[in-house]
């Protein structure tokens, strides 16, 4: 495959919501581009950039995939990214790699949930956003009610550049408004088209359409305002390069329409964006931290730079192992040749080059800065690092990704797959950063984090078909400990008379409550030799083991202090294990006399929430005994913050979806731990029993 240069290359993240048709756009774009035979079609799980096994039993988009074409001596890369809320992060991503962000939208349904959280993926990274209206065809297919949805969310500067002509079954073609020129299709979904004279009854509404769209345009530029304002309108070049301009401003969203499945409208669409979307040097600089001082500072793409390149996906295969997706940003990429891994220091040898075609790819000996490319087992080298010469002396920063909301403990369901388990998962994680595993230390349980429940069983499943290791999935358990409330004056005393030497240990305790989150507290106040020195030590070893397993439901016991005062000993019989369970026996009668409590972590909360859903989320967390700490207002969202037990937030992100039709997300941290109301805590000692004699 030949070598483009920067100015030649054009890197889109098609995104949008789910089953609003981003896969299928690809596909005819890459069809109508001539770099497929065939149309791909998601029902018939022969698209090219959905090819994962997952992918095509479930017709959707999980993991980010690229794929290029050639027009007019420009390669287009374009990165089809998932829709669906539980994988969606994926396509933040592909965001870091791109240019522009090509939002897809269902004509019928308008603007959805993970429509605008795309939209927002997109903003962070700085990327122009251009729109498509697509399945013109279908049934409610809408243009008018679409572009109002639009406009309505992103604002006015969301701009047809084009109109349907007709919709739903008769959606045959478009205008376009920029070239003043019709397009019809043939019916067929050969994708050929005739160019036409705009139909009579669409001439005055394409002419009013016309007419905002260069009024917005010369709205944008001082020269091109005085213009308008003078002759009444701009030229064709005017008109092109101002819109463009205004595209990279993020001033106008050109809003163009289309039938992938019907393949009408690919060919425009794509001419459009190589005129409008900015070449790899054209994008804003990005920021990269300094390898010696850490500081952060801007870098722009350069040609004659040191070599440096950032992975921006990794895809974990058990037969061909690490793939890496990787983007120039510096110099240039060659084949057979050996980089640094900058993060690591380590050399990385790289093998053929290729150019990803979906699941397919293109060997190339050299990758310009600003394309594209996939490297095949790289050692040490993960999403998130940067490749390429010592010299560049600066790393890329990795995307940052929100934690995830629900967590799941899994446990092997053999045996044999206990060895595996940990490294399988990390193998995910590798190509899924927004998948976390970890020990919670408390509860000794291996938890598996993720975006929402499809995610972790997709996870799962991967886990079976990738790497045999097949897992069961349960609710975390709640860590939860225990103290207590009042004071108690308590002796214990060892005594054993054996055959040889006996055991003696004898200790008085004061046991007395803490403030929340002091921990345990050991006092020794012995005087006059009582208990000699030697022994301390060895009560306060046997307090510190007995309050590990707990008093009322086996849970750690906190926020306590126990102060030795008195005690006697035996100079024969007298040792540590005889202290130390000596100790334990006053805990055990301490804790029954000190009013033993149990306690629940309590967790900060804050719900993004659109307006209309606050009143049910406050009311919701308030079922879940939460306490309501205040509102405030954050672009088109209440956030709600709050203090929540934990163990009422284990099934809160399907019910947040539920009550905000989606719209809704949540951060969470914990903030302290607080006694759980009595009614309550008898249930969980209960079943903490039943769970201890099942065992």
């Amino acid at each position: 495959m030949k070598v483009f240069e920067s100015d030649k290359i054009r890197n889109i993240a098609v995104a949008g919501h789910g089953d609003s048709g981003k896969t299928s756009l690809v596909s005819t774009l890459l069809y109508c581009a001539g770099a497929t035979s065939r149309l791909g079609r998601v029902d018939e799980g022969n698209t090219t950039t959905d090819y994962e096994e997952d992918e095509i039993e479930r017709k959707i988009t999980i993991n980010t995939a690229v794929a290029h074409c050639e027009v007019d001596d420009v390669k287009v890369n374009l990165l089809d990214t998932p829709g669906y809320r539980a994988f969606i992060l994926d396509a933040k991503g592909a965001m870091a790699a791109a240019e522009a962000a090509l939002i897809v939208v269902d004509a019928a349904s308008g603007v959805e949930v993970q429509t605008e959280a795309v939209w927002e993926f997109a903003g962070e990274f700085g990327l122009p956003r251009a729109l498509v209206i697509n399945k013109m065809d279908r049934d409610r297919a809408n243009f008018d009610s679409c572009l109002e949805s639009l406009q309505k969310v992103f604002g006015r500067g969301s701009v047809p550049v084009q109109l349907p002509i007709g919709q739903e079954k008769d959606f045959t073609g478009l205008v376009d408004l920029i070239r003043n020129q019709a397009y019809v299709y043939k019916t067929d979904g050969s994708g050929e088209f005739s160019e036409e004279a705009i139909p009579a009854d669409m001439e005055e509404d394409a002419s009013a359409r016309r007419e905002q769209l260069i009024e917005m345009v010369a709205e944008s530029d001082d020269a091109l305002m005085e213009k308008y304002f003078e002759e009444g309108t701009l030229s064709d070049e005017e008109l092109v390069a101002g819109l463009r301009r205004s595209f990279l401003a993020g001033e106008i969203y050109p809003v163009f329409v289309s039938s992938a499945g019907a393949n009408i409208g690919a060919k425009q669409i794509l001419v459009n964006l190589i005129d409008l979307v900015p070449a790899p040097q054209e994008r804003p600089a990005v920021r990269v931290v300094d390898a010696d001082s850490g500081e952060e500072r801007d870098f722009s793409l350069d040609a004659s730079g040191p070599t440096a390149a950032f992975v921006f996906k990794t895809l974990a295969d058990p037969f061909a192992g690490r793939i890496s997706m990787v983007k120039v940003y510096s110099g240039a990429l060659q084949s057979d040749s050996t980089v640094k891994n900058l993060r690591s220091r380590n050399d990385e040898r790289l093998a053929t080059l290729q150019a990803p075609q979906g699941k397919a790819a293109e060997g190339v000996k050299e990758v310009s800065t600003g394309d594209i490319c996939i490297i095949l087992k790289l050692k040490d080298t993960t999403t998130g690092d940067t490749i390429g010469d010592p010299g560049f002396g600066a790393l890329f920063k990795k995307v940052e990704y929100p934690e995830p909301a629900i967590s799941f403990a899994v446990e092997p369901k053999s045996r044999g797959d206990e060895d595996k388990i940990g490294n399988a998962i990390n193998r995910i994680i590798e190509e899924d950063p927004s998948v976390m595993f970890r020990r919670d230390p408390e509860t000794h349980e291996f938890l598996l984090s993720g975006s929402g429940q499809m995610h972790i069983e997709v996870v799962v499943a991967k886990l079976k078909k990738k790497y045999g290791v097949d897992v069961l999935l349960k609710p975390p358990k709640v860590p939860y400990r225990e103290t207590i409330a009042g004071n108690a004056d308590v002796q214990g005393r060892h005594k054993k008379q054996t055959g040889g030497h006996g055991q003696f240990g004898d200790c008085h305790i004061r046991m007395s409550p803490l403030e929340r989150d002091e921990g345990f507290k050991f006092v020794d106040k012995i005087f006059g030799g009582s208990i000699p020195r030697q022994f301390i030590p060895a009560v306060e070893k046997g307090l510190v083991e007995a309050s590990s397993k707990g008093f009322l439901a086996g849970y750690p016991v906190v926020d306590f202090q126990a102060e030795l005062h008195d005690g006697s000993y035996h100079p024969v019989d007298s040792s540590e294990m005889a202290f130390k369970i000596a100790a334990s026996i006053a805990f055990k009668k301490g804790m029954e006399k000190a009013k033993p409590v149990l306690l629940e972590p309590i967790m900060n909360i804050e719900v993004y929430a659109p307006e209309e859903n606050a009143g049910d989320v406050m009311g919701d967390l308030n079922s879940r005994r939460g306490r309501i700490q205040g509102m405030d207002v954050k672009g088109n969202n209440q956030v709600i913050r709050a203090q929540v037990p934990l163990a009422e937030m284990l099934d809160y992100a399907p019910a947040l979806t539920s009550m905000t039709g989606g719209r809704g997300t949540y951060h969470m941290e914990q903030s302290h731990y607080d006694v759980v109301p009595h009614s309550i805590a008898s249930k969980i000692i209960e079943e903490r029993k039943k769970e201890s004699a099942k065992d």
